[in-house]
């Protein structure tokens, strides 16, 4: 009993706390996970068993003489810690008083960028790992780059290996001001530099005494205390339909989870791809639910709550439709710009059709057009007829149906998409929404006459072959 009593209280004492996502990225053997593993070690959130394991295999691979190898904390595959690099990417949870922290650790091998790719959609700080002794690689601009193209506005620059140059302030100043020149190149927001060394834990959760001439913060400090709200994701009402929930005839919801913005009871909202509008009659949550009562309903719901919502009109709404506020609705379109990042082995290929999944909604699609591709070392623009793996392109993208289309910078959730070889139902690609392509702008928001859409209603209803989209 006592045992459940202390689960719960932990529980219940970390409900609250904000949660904080974050990478570590760089080039090879920069210490991204030596880095991790020092966190976890430093903030008491490693267990005697690992802290016996890692010690035990740290004299096995000898990778960091007689110290324990805080990247064994880490490391999970086999491969990676023979090799003493990452592969995959890991994910670890920890908690400080106040906040909880969920860390991304992502390879820093070129062959790997699809794999840091997918740490870093979720995250909401990048900490860029340099070793002090090399300076800025061509590893260090491809994944700046990345990380610039995932939205992230929030980029540590972790100066590692510092007491391998004797924490001298001349090369932490080197490597700050030419970081800063690559920052202004690629519009990266905001910018944090800390000299550091992840073996030995200066200047990651306390202050190093071997850097008097820095004033700033610690690393934990700094994650502890950095201000990531975003206010663009919360300003519209962004609901895609997960789940059309109907146990009885006299009930049907719509479930899904928002992704953006906030709703309240009587709200005026509309339906999309189809523009049916309604009001929203209720709002169920599943937090409030219990055995007694089943049927709790709440009167406003806001992101990243679980709902189910109920209409004041019988209005067709199924899988994969998105619900948006009436007065604030996103383009609607079939025909995008989107940047892509292929992650497949074999080449995207234009006359292919995959199925591209956009939060609940999967609809098939081809990659009609390669604008150019990005060279992520140089930042040059190239023409190219296909694409190879981890290749990074502007491209446009024409569905056979229309969707609402946020573009990512305005919402990462609604704006962010995967794509799916139809044969093999591998995911072979990701990609953000940039905006409706110029082909199809003029149609997006025009007025169409009752005659029109009549016409195209009856098309609709009769020729459902012809997948004309809805007016």
């Amino acid at each position: 009993m006592d045992n459940t009593t202390d689960i719960e209280a932990y529980l219940k004492e970390h409900e609250h706390k904000d949660m904080l996502r974050f990478l570590t990225c760089g080039s090879v053997d920069d210490g991204k996970s030596t880095l991790i593993g020092r966190m976890l070690y430093d903030s008491k959130m490693i267990f005697d068993d690992q802290l016996a394991a890692a010690e035990s295999e740290s004299k096995k691979y000898g990778t960091t003489s007689e110290k324990i190898d805080m990247a064994l904390l880490v490391d999970g595959l086999q491969s990676e810690r023979e090799q003493g690099i990452t592969i995959d990417v890991a994910y670890r949870f920890f908690t400080t008083e106040n906040r909880k922290f969920v860390i991304a650790d992502t390879p820093g091998h070129e062959q790997y960028t699809r794999n840091m790719v997918t740490g870093a959609s979720t995250a909401d700080v990048a900490i860029i790992l340099i070793d002090a002794r090399k300076g800025i690689l061509t590893q260090t601009r491809r994944h700046s780059f990345i990380v610039n193209l995932l939205g992230i506005k929030h980029v540590i620059v972790a100066i590692n290996k510092m007491d391998l140059v004797d924490f001298s302030q001349v090369t932490f100043n080197e490597i700050k001001d030419a970081y800063a020149k690559l920052a202004d190149e690629l519009k990266i927001e905001n910018t944090y530099y800390i000299p550091m060394s992840a073996l030995d834990g200066d200047n990651i959760v306390d202050r190093s005494k071997k850097t008097p001439w820095y004033e700033g913060k610690t690393l934990l400090n700094l994650l502890d205390t950095m201000d990531v709200s975003s206010v663009a994701s919360n300003e519209n009402f962004r609901f895609p339909v997960q789940y059309v929930n109907r146990p009885n005839l006299d009930f049907r919801g719509f479930c899904g989870t928002i992704v953006g913005g906030s709703v309240k009871v009587g709200d005026d909202i509309t339906v999309l791809p189809s523009g049916k509008t309604t009001k929203v009659k209720s709002i169920i949550s599943a937090h409030d639910i219990t055995e007694e009562n089943r049927t709790v309903t709440t009167t406003e719901a806001f992101t990243s709550m679980a709902v189910t919502l109920t209409t004041e009109d019988e209005v067709d709404i199924s899988r994969g439709d998105m619900i948006v506020h009436t007065n604030n609705l996103p383009s609607v379109s079939n025909n995008l710009k989107v940047m892509l990042v292929w992650m497949d082995e074999k080449p995207m290929r234009s006359d292919k059709v995959y199925d591209i999944k956009r939060a609940t909604s999967v609809v098939n699609g081809s990659f009609e057009k390669i604008n150019y591709k990005i060279d992520v070392n140089s930042y040059e623009k190239t023409e190219v007829t296909q694409l190879k793996l981890n290749d990074i392109a502007s491209c446009r993208m024409v569905l056979t149906r229309p969707i609402a289309a946020d573009a990512y910078s305005d919402n990462r959730l609604a704006g962010s998409f995967i794509v799916i070889d139809r044969i093999t139902n591998n995911t072979v690609g990701a990609g953000m929404i940039v905006g409706v392509s110029r082909r199809n702008t003029g149609e997006v928001n025009k007025i169409y006459s009752e005659a029109e859409k009549e016409l195209n209603a009856y098309v609709r209803k009769h020729f459902p072959e012809w997948d004309c989209r809805v007016v």
